[in-house]
């Protein structure tokens, strides 16, 4: 999860006035973690679902809700700047979504620079996806002048001093050359022309979503700043956008507003319009259990979240919801903050009056069944999480990416996604393991998830089986042994075709279909390909199978 680090002083300069042992019993009750702490200063973790609270500043505002100190939506006024941003078409194809403000009377002394550059990377990853639905640029407004550009460049045109270099590079360049673009190039490199933001003397502020120019770079003495977010995703850019401006009014800086200018529109951003939903005060006391709140206290609640609320009759009542908080979403989402401030330990624990009489699960019979036939072959059981990346699932087993279920806001870069295959989990498995004594002989049973446009959820939940062998003469007459015996103990008949599967090696690879009085089955089985096999840093022959029950 993600995690900040601030000074205790850090707080009390923000109006928190709270000692260390009393701070440390008191952010867990906020939805934090207290990951470490010394006599100077704390680090806690947050869910990803509140990346507002992933700055001190953050910190502060919902301390001071929590605590009675200040109450209800904060008040940020924004003043307009005068300044524009034109988006030139080109970038429509590779980044399409800019936001703009500016941001005056802005203090960088002391570590507030480490702040500011840390929170940037906790948005880059809890919003954006490691920058690829967002990327965010802070630079010193002193150096620049607008009208800015946004715009589509040729490769070689447009050459800039990148942060933390001495020379001018080229943004094809910064792609090959520099540690920044080699990290991200993924991003844009498919692209003929790159990203840049310019002023109006067309010097560079940006190559977005690679690196900064060294022209903007923030100092100690900076005190007006411009921030920009561009990305793929139009609500994740405004969101990013909003919760960094937030921060910064929190502390005195004055938002002014900037106009994006688009062919077809003009976008005036920050927009602090709140958000409006409604909650229901039977809602409430049935998901929290145990309370019998009126529309009274849970006003009162939630204005200590930060939120206001008008009372409309007993049972309802409307919430305006900060700019900045993007975690809320359904009126559950509500209630949980309502929950936070009721303080979740003066709830009284029931039992709920329900009595049912269990019965095992047909699939978990087959299971057994399954479990007992692996395990015969010579076969261990890997057990791995549902959460993978799509470098790990599509990029490493040379598979084309498909439509998948994303993780909105994900804890670790790694988990990005639900599964659609068990294959990349085996191997990561073995990469792990491969210290260990050959042959290695590993199966899994587990759930993967599709996309289904015509089911209620828009996914589909399936049942597979996989396995894999390593040694130093694994071949394709072994595997299709291997899954002729499986899938004869199982009883299911084996019928097998030719495949095009690009994770394994042309010609010794197949597919197989069965079916049995169970059901019918559908997969594929071969020989894993070298540079497959290489992504992996294993360095003998696998071999695998990979079974979809219907």
């Amino acid at each position: 999860m993600p995690v900040i680090t601030f000074k205790y002083q850090d707080l009390k300069d923000l109006g928190i006035d709270m000692e260390k042992d009393e701070l440390i019993d008191t952010l867990p009750m906020m939805a934090s973690d207290i990951e470490d702490y010394d006599d100077e200063e704390i680090k806690v973790e947050f869910f990803p679902n509140r990346p507002d609270n992933l700055s001190v500043e953050g910190v502060a505002r919902s301390f001071k809700g929590f605590l009675g100190m200040e109450t209800g939506l904060p008040k940020y006024e924004i003043e307009a700047s005068g300044e524009k941003v034109y988006v030139s078409p080109g970038v429509a194809e590779i980044r399409p979504y800019i936001r703009f403000a500016k941001i005056e009377g802005v203090d960088f002394t002391g570590d507030k620079i480490k702040y500011i550059m840390d929170f940037q990377e906790n948005l880059h990853w809890v919003i954006g996806r490691d920058r690829k639905k967002v990327a965010i640029g802070v630079h010193n407004a002193d150096v620049i002048s607008g009208p800015y550009k946004y715009i589509a460049t040729p490769k070689d045109e447009h050459s800039f001093v990148p942060l933390e270099m001495d020379e001018e590079m080229t943004p094809d360049e910064i792609l090959k050359d520099h540690a920044k673009g080699e990290k991200y190039a993924h991003l844009i490199d498919k692209f003929d022309k790159y990203p840049l933001i310019i002023d109006k003397d067309e010097q560079v502020l940006s190559m977005p979503p690679i690196i900064n120019g060294e022209l903007t770079k923030l100092k100690e003495d900076t005190t007006n700043i411009i921030v920009d977010v561009t990305g793929t995703d139009e609500r994740a850019v405004e969101q990013s956008l909003n919760i960094l401006c937030a921060s910064f009014a929190e502390v005195g800086g004055k938002v002014k507003s900037m106009e994006v200018i688009y062919e077809d529109e003009t976008i005036v951003c920050p927009d602090f319009t709140p958000k409006v939903r409604n909650v229901h005060v039977d809602l409430t006391n049935e998901l929290i259990g145990g309370t019998e709140l009126t529309a009274e206290d849970i006003k009162g609640l939630l204005e200590k979240a930060r939120f206001d609320a008008n009372i409309i009759n007993d049972n309802e009542l409307e919430v305006l919801i900060p700019p900045y908080r993007v975690d809320i979403l359904h009126e559950v989402d509500i209630v949980e903050n309502i929950t936070i401030q009721y303080h979740i330990n003066a709830v009284e624990a029931k039992l709920p009056d329900i009595v049912t009489v269990a019965s095992e699960d047909n699939w978990f019979k087959g299971e057994k069944t399954i479990r007992e036939v692996m395990v015969g072959l010579g076969f261990q059981e890997v057990m791995s999480l549902m959460l993978t990346s799509e470098e790990s699932q599509y990029k490493k087993m040379n598979q084309e990416e498909i439509d998948h279920v994303q993780v909105s806001k994900p804890i670790t870069i790694s988990g990005t996604m639900i599964r659609t295959s068990l294959l990349n989990s085996l191997m990561e498995f073995l990469e792990d393991n491969k210290h260990e004594d050959l042959p290695q002989k590993i199966f899994e049973i587990g759930d993967v998830l599709y996309m289904d446009e015509k089911s209620a959820n828009k996914t589909r939940q399936v049942k597979k089986l996989a396995g894999m062998i390593c040694h130093s003469s694994a071949n394709f007459t072994e595997i299709k042994s291997t899954v002729s015996s499986v899938l004869s103990n199982l009883g299911y008949s084996m019928e097998i075709s030719d495949s095009n599967n690009t994770t394994f090696i042309p010609g010794r690879v197949a597919d197989v279909n069965g079916e049995s009085k169970s059901g019918k089955i559908t997969g594929f089985f071969g020989e894993i390909a070298p540079e497959v096999i290489r992504n992996f840093e294993l360095e003998y022959p696998v071999i695998a199978f990979e079974i979809e029950f219907l």
